[in-house]
C-alpha cells in the first residue's frame, strides 16, 4: 500500500470590494450557508472562519468585510480587519466582480494589494454574467497590475467553478497537522453566529440606509434540558425614529424580523430557538470603541 498523502492545513483570506460576493463564495466553498449575505454592500463586517474539508487539507476561509473608503472608526476597523486577514494568510483570493471590472475601486484595491498579500490569487466572479471575450480582457488587465499566481474564473452564486478553485487551493496548502477537528466548520461561537442572522433580516427587510446605523449584539444563548435554546439580543440603532422603523406599527416589523431570524438561527444550529429581541437607542455607536469591541472588531483602523 502507497504511504498515504500528508495532511495539510493553511489560511486563505477571501478579499475584495463590497458585494464581490465573498460570503456568497464562502458558503459556496463549504456546501453550506454560514456567512449572511444580502444584495446591499458591506453585509459582512468582522472576519468569519469557514473550515473545508478536501483530500488530505484542511483549509481556513476567512471571508473579510468588503474593502473600501472608510468614514466612521467602524469603516476603518472594518477595512483594517480585511487587510489585516491578507497580510497573514498563506493566500490572498482577490474576489473581483467581473461585471463591474476594474473600476476606480478595484484598481486602487489591486495597487495596494502587492504590499499585503504574500500569495496573490484571482477569481473573476459572477462570469456568468459577462461575455467571454470580456472575461479574457478583464482577467489579462488584472494581471497586469498584479502578479497573481493563479487565476480563476468562478460563479459563487450558481456553483460554477467553485470546485475546481476549492481543489486547487487545497494543493496550494503546506503541509502540516489539522488545527480543527473534522466534523467543525467554524469557530465562531453560536451567539454570535446568531446575532450575526438577526442582521441579515436587519438588511432584508428595513430600508436602504437603516440597515448601517443598525446592529445585533449578544446578550444571552441560554441551552436548555430539552435541546432547544433561549437568545436574547439587543437591536443598537443611533436615534428614536430609527427605533420607530424597526419597531414598525404596533410592534409588527421588529416581528417580522424575529419571526424570520429565528427560524434562520434554528436552521444553522439545528434545535429549536426562542428569540427576544430588544431596541435600544446609542447616538454614534459606530464611532464607539466598545460596542465595536462587542461586535468582534478591532477598535482601530489603519
Amino acid at each position: 500500500m502507497p504511504p498515504p498523502e500528508p495532511t495539510r492545513c493553511g489560511v486563505v483570506a477571501i478579499v475584495g470590494a463590497p458585494n464581490a460576493g465573498k460570503s456568497t463564495l464562502l458558503n459556496a466553498l463549504l456546501g453550506q450557508k454560514l456567512a449572511i449575505t444580502s444584495p446591499k454592500v458591506q453585509t459582512t463586517r468582522t472576519r468569519l472562519l469557514g473550515i473545508v474539508l478536501e483530500g488530505p487539507a484542511q483549509i481556513l476561509f476567512l471571508d473579510t468585510p468588503g474593502l473600501f473608503t472608510p468614514r466612521r472608526l467602524m469603516d476603518r476597523a472594518m477595512v483594517s480587519d480585511a487587510w489585516d486577514a491578507a497580510r497573514d494568510a498563506d493566500v490572498t483570493l482577490f474576489l473581483l466582480d467581473s461585471k463591474t471590472g476594474l473600476d476606480p475601486s478595484a484598481v486602487n484595491l489591486l495597487d495596494r494589494l502587492p504590499s499585503v498579500a504574500r500569495t496573490p490569487w484571482l477569481a473573476l466572479n459572477k462570469v456568468d454574467l459577462v461575455d467571454k471575450p470580456r472575461l479574457l480582457e478583464l482577467a489579462a488587465a488584472a494581471n497586469a497590475r498584479v502578479p497573481f499566481q493563479r487565476t480563476f474564473m468562478i460563479a459563487a452564486l450558481t456553483g460554477d467553478g467553485v470546485g475546481d478553485l476549492r481543489h486547487a487551493l487545497a494543493q496550494a496548502m503546506p503541509e502540516g497537522p489539522w488545527l480543527y477537528p473534522p466534523d467543525q466548520v467554524t469557530n465562531a461561537p453560536a451567539r454570535l453566529l446568531a446575532a450575526e442572522l438577526t442582521r441579515e433580516q436587519l438588511f432584508r427587510q428595513l430600508g436602504q440606509e437603516l440597515p448601517y446605523a443598525s446592529a445585533v449584539l449578544p446578550e444571552t444563548f441560554e441551552e436548555r434540558p430539552d435541546g432547544s435554546a433561549v437568545v436574547r439580543q439587543q437591536i443598537l440603532v443611533e436615534r428614536d425614529s430609527q427605533k420607530a422603523i424597526v419597531l414598525g406599527r404596533g410592534g409588527a416589523r421588529i416581528r417580522a424580523i424575529g419571526k424570520a431570524a429565528r427560524a434562520e438561527i434554528a436552521r444553522a444550529l439545528d434545535r429549536p430557538i426562542h428569540l427576544f429581541l430588544h431596541v435600544s437607542v446609542r447616538p454614534g455607536w459606530r464611532d464607539d470603541p466598545r460596542v465595536l469591541r462587542e461586535l468582534g472588531l478591532p477598535a482601530r483602523g489603519r
